[in-house]
C-alpha cells in the first residue's frame, strides 16, 4: 500500500516528550504505532482494517485507548497548538452525525425532552 502515513523523525522528536514512561517491558515501536493510529483515524477505518505494515491492529487499538485515557494525545495537541501562535485563518468542521430512524420516536415516547416549545401533536 503506497499511501501509508509515516511520521518523520523530526515529527517524532516534537511529540516524544509527551509520551508516558515505559515501565518494565519496552514498548513496541512508537513511530509505527502512532503512524498506524493516524492512518486509521484519518481514513475512517475500523481498527482491524489497519494495514499490516503498522503492526497488529490490537496493539494499535490498545495504545490508542490507553493513551487517550491517560490524556497523552490531549497534551500533544495542546503543546503543538501552543507553539503556533495566533492562526491566520480558522476552519469550521463540517462533521455531522446521522440519527437512526428510530430516533424520531424517542420524543413521542417521552425518552427525549422536548425543548422546542412547539405544540404537541395529538
Amino acid at each position: 500500500m503506497s499511501d501509508l502515513i509515516w511520521l518523520s523523525e523530526a515529527q517524532m522528536r516534537r511529540i516524544e516528550p509527551h509520551f508516558p514512561l515505559s515501565h518494565g517491558v519496552p514498548r513496541v515501536d512508537d513511530r509505527r504505532i502512532i503512524s498506524g493510529i493516524i492512518f486509521v483515524i484519518r481514513n475512517g477505518l475500523r481498527w482491524r482494517d489497519a494495514p499490516a505494515e503498522y503492526g497488529p491492529p490490537k496493539t494499535i487499538y490498545n495504545r490508542f485507548i490507553r493513551w487517550s485515557r491517560m490524556g497523552v494525545f490531549n497534551r500533544i495537541f495542546a503543546a503543538l497548538s501552543a507553539e503556533g501562535g495566533k492562526p491566520d485563518q480558522l476552519m469550521i468542521d463540517a462533521t455531522h452525525l446521522k440519527a437512526h430512524r428510530t430516533a424520531a420516536s424517542l420524543l413521542k415516547k417521552g425518552l427525549f425532552p422536548d425543548v422546542s416549545g412547539a405544540p404537541k401533536a395529538a
